[in-house]
């Protein structure tokens, strides 16, 4: 305990630092949104990974591979391909230089500009500020879960208290606090995931034997799961199995494709001052992305091998039900003291890293695309803008709590792939379009926009079993958990229950954005021209 305490004690004095760094270097409302323009790449790439990752990949879908095996493999995949190569290269480059052209400081008034829309500019705001500190909750419900298993402390206590520490740090620095504490956060990280998967594979009695020995249990795999399509940690899923779809829609397709359009990975890229920094960007990012969700995935579904030689008890087992307690209980179970206090550190710097842009982007939704974009002239006669923009972090680190004590257990995994698939209906079809094709209207962005929250909306409301359930909306108006409940268990039509929105709300929103486009006014030529000019 006293290691753990001294280690904390440490890092946190780092932290602190690095926020105090930030503060003394913020002279305005563009170094507290952008950093002023001029990370490095290294920052900027360890940033965004930092952000990226989080105690919700590591906790939360490490708790997944637990329960769903290596399946869960296929996300890292998407993660690099899509999250790094393809977000830094075709949308990082036009992110930069459009912003750059338009004078934007967020993901929203990007659009707003691109569409000459201060709907739009409010609207993606408004979005962004009421559904992120549902995903900031279930990122701070991994950290306290990790620090009240390695404690021993209340869960109340140790979610106030992780809050205030984030909180102080993100309100007074802006984005130069938050890039620098993350860089050092992700490094930390970093290391901590190698030694992880190296001590696990030992443990296994190497890389062939631990893999075999996993294959080997799939007659363990939980009767329920079984019901529900699962074969084994190594086999998978039956395809189009109610696990199946649950495993490549929610989570793999769900989350990888909606991390193009997250606004706190998006405002990144107006960071760095040139294409060169986003290149080099790349090869940083790429073995980060690898090295975090790579082995919180294969540990994760690992896990089950180490707790049955060692407790005779699956992972699901040992975490008593709860699949986000599965990696906390591995951590404090199985690997050295020393370990465990090294490693609660860098959950806290996944934890940290990404909460503060989370409370960044969603304050700065608030303050600069809602109550500044409506206020605009009295904000612009008191010359308040950056104290309005700390209100609005502060609103929704409060919301943040609210979520936080509200979600119920097994939910970080869940709530993530919720927010990405809202922000990948909502925004990926104005956002690509936007900085690829002149011919996108103003109205072809709002329609496709409102059509593809609404569309994802509907679909987690009535037709989405788990959600539809716990929510009750559905049961209340039409008397069943879902539209398609009664259907013919097993037929296309029951199965919709577990499609992912994200699955059919995404193409439904592109088809939105390209069919009213192609017949509504264009924008003026002079404004597309002045979007393009750096591109």
């Amino acid at each position: 305990m006293t290691i753990k305490f001294l280690t904390t004690l440490a890092y946190f004095a780092i932290v602190f630092y690095l926020g105090y760094k930030g503060w003394k270097e913020t002279k305005g409302a563009s170094d507290y949104m952008l950093a002023g323009r001029r990370v490095n790449p290294f920052v900027m790439a360890m940033s965004y990974g930092a952000t990226f990752i989080s105690t919700s990949a590591i906790i939360g879908f490490g708790g997944a591979a637990g329960l769903f095996g290596f399946p869960l493999l296929w996300l890292t995949a998407f993660n690099l391909v899509f999250g790094i190569f393809v977000a830094m290269v075709f949308f990082g480059k036009r992110t930069r230089r459009m912003g750059l052209a338009l004078n934007c400081r967020t993901f929203p008034e990007l659009l707003g500009k691109r569409y000459q829309s201060h709907f739009l500019q409010s609207f993606s705001g408004g979005i962004i500020f009421l559904f992120i500190p549902v995903y900031a909750a279930a990122v701070l419900i991994g950290i306290c879960r990790m620090v009240e298993v390695s404690f021993g402390l209340p869960y109340t206590w140790v979610l106030l208290g992780v809050t205030a520490i984030v909180a102080l740090y993100v309100i007074t620095g802006g984005m130069k606090a938050v890039m620098y504490t993350d860089a050092f956060q992700g490094a930390v990280m970093a290391v901590m995931m190698l030694i992880f998967i190296i001590f696990t594979y030992s443990m296994l009695g190497g890389v062939t034997e631990a893999h075999q020995t996993l294959t080997d249990m799939a007659h363990l795999m939980p009767e329920k799961l079984q019901k529900g399509g699962m074969l084994g940690w190594t086999q998978g899923a039956v395809p189009f199995s109610p696990l199946w779809l649950t495993i490549y829609t929610t989570i793999v397709y769900g989350v990888g494709i909606g991390v193009l359009a997250q606004p706190q990975l998006a405002v990144r890229f107006m960071t760095v001052p040139s294409d060169r920094e986003l290149n080099r960007a790349v090869l940083y990012g790429g073995v980060f992305i690898l090295l975090m969700t790579g082995v919180a995935f294969t540990v994760g579904a690992l896990s089950n091998a180490v707790f049955f030689k060692e407790f005779g008890k699956i992972s699901i087992a040992m975490a008593e039900g709860n699949i986000d307690k599965i990696i906390p209980m591995y951590i404090e179970t199985m690997m050295p003291p020393w370990f465990s206090a090294i490693f609660l550190m860098a959950m806290f710097a996944a934890a940290m890293s990404t909460l503060s842009s989370q409370f960044h982007v969603g304050g700065t939704s608030l303050g600069h695309d809602i109550y500044a974009r409506a206020m605009r002239t009295r904000v612009r006669a008191a010359g308040n803008s950056m104290a309005i923009n700390q209100m609005g972090v502060i609103i929704t680190i409060l919301a943040t709590l609210v979520w936080a004590w509200m979600l119920p257990p097994s939910v970080i995994a869940r709530a993530t792939a919720f927010f990405f698939g809202l922000c990948g209906a909502a925004f990926l079809p104005a956002y690509v379009l936007g900085l690829y094709w002149k011919g996108m209207t103003k109205t072809g962005a709002k329609v496709s926009m409102v059509g593809g929250f609404s569309f994802s909306m509907l679909w987690l409301l009535f037709i989405m079993e788990k959600e539809a359930s716990a929510i009750g909306l559905c049961q209340f108006l039409f008397g069943k958990a879902t539209l398609v409940a009664h259907a013919t268990p097993g037929s296309w039509l029951h199965l919709l229950q577990w499609v992912d929105p994200n699955v059919v709300a995404l193409p439904f929103s592109f088809m939105l954005a390209w069919g009213v486009s192609v017949f509504s006014t264009s924008l003026a030529e002079e404004h597309v021209e002045a979007c393009w000019q750096n591109c």
